[in-house]
């Protein structure tokens, strides 16, 4: 399975430069789609992205540049989409190439603001994939190590777990491992709400509080996200799990995190539009307080990190007011 198949990457930005570096490693050539064609002229300069990850070089020999989705995915058998989810519905508004029959690989991490859909329920929902044709690319991995090439550990989560096994051999190389997962649903949102608590994070960095309480955030953290996920999708899976725990660690902390810096720069006393601006980068996290807000409404799981986003973000709450409020609910 998967064993000659063709690949196709939908974006251009520093997950799918780095997911492009992966591949190479194990396929001939990808197809690659970019929304701008100057990029392309300059990638096939100067044989590297101009606009991300700038160190890593690459053959350009191997690579095929398009700037129509349709022709991109004509002929392939996996799709990998690797833009962000406030513009995948734009970015999909004219694809009639028929998906069905392909295996399409979410690589998003993030959630449709419209419809408050993740990618799995977006792509079955829209364009009648099965879920079992439905993959989740999972952390915790961010792009900048890898093209560092530094050891980092991949999680292919879908229904048929044989797929995900097939596809995970194809990204398997030097510095990246692979596990497997049925859970799309549960690894998805933690990778949703990891973000809407990297912000958290970044906040309480930008107002001061130090390591002690950034622990209790963490720990606190990923219970929340377990009260959710387990409500929303009631599957028997292990929370501590990379995929889950491991995902919400790095991005919660790490520098080359674009969610905890955009809380830092709110906890500084930037406004919102002010910090999007300054970053040039979509913090994923951002939308999705918005739309998690609003499902929640239906399942009332307790959140309080997600509300206390959610309050600064949207209901201009003060920062430093809305975390000692957050201080009070957390154990």
């Amino acid at each position: 399975m998967f064993e000659n198949s063709k690949i196709a990457i939908i974006g251009s930005g520093s997950w799918a430069t780095a997911l492009a570096k992966i591949l190479l490693h194990n396929v001939d050539s990808v197809n690659w789609y970019f929304r701008n064609p100057d990029n392309i002229e300059q990638f096939n300069r100067f044989k590297h992205n101009p606009s991300y990850l700038r160190g890593v070089e690459f053959d350009v020999s191997r690579i095929n540049f398009f700037t129509d989705i349709n022709k991109a995915v004509e002929g392939v058998d996996i799709v990998i989409l690797a833009i962000p989810s406030a513009f995948l519905k734009d970015a999909m508004m004219n694809v009639t190439a028929d998906f069905a029959q392909k295996f399409i690989v979410s690589a998003i991490k993030g959630i449709i603001p419209e419809d408050n859909l993740i990618v799995g329920q977006y792509l079955h929902q829209y364009f009648n994939i099965p879920y079992e044709r439905i993959g989740v690319i999972a952390g915790p991995c961010h792009a900048e190590e890898v093209a560092l090439e530094r050891l980092s550990y991949l999680t292919i989560a879908c229904p048929d777990v044989k797929k995900a096994r097939a596809f995970a051999f194809k990204l398997e190389c030097p510095y990246i491992r692979t596990n497997v997962s049925d859970d799309i649903y549960g690894t998805e949102y933690a990778s949703v709400l990891k973000n809407i608590v990297a912000i958290a994070s970044g906040i309480v960095h930008g107002l001061r509080y130090g390591d002690n309480f950034q622990a209790v955030l963490i720990s606190n953290a990923i219970q929340e996200i377990k009260r959710f996920v387990d409500k929303v999708h009631p599957i028997t899976r292990d929370i501590k799990s990379s995929a889950y725990l491991g995902d919400l660690l790095v991005t919660a902390y790490s520098q080359f995190s674009r969610n905890r810096t955009f809380g830092t720069m709110i906890g500084k006393g930037y406004s919102v539009r002010s910090a999007q601006l300054e970053m040039h980068m979509v913090a994923e996290g951002y939308y999705a307080a918005k739309s998690i807000k609003e499902i929640n409404e239906e399942f009332r799981v307790n959140m309080p990190i997600a509300e206390a986003v959610y309050n600064i973000l949207y209901e201009n709450i003060s920062p430093a007011i809305e975390i000692r409020l957050l201080t009070e609910n957390l154990r």
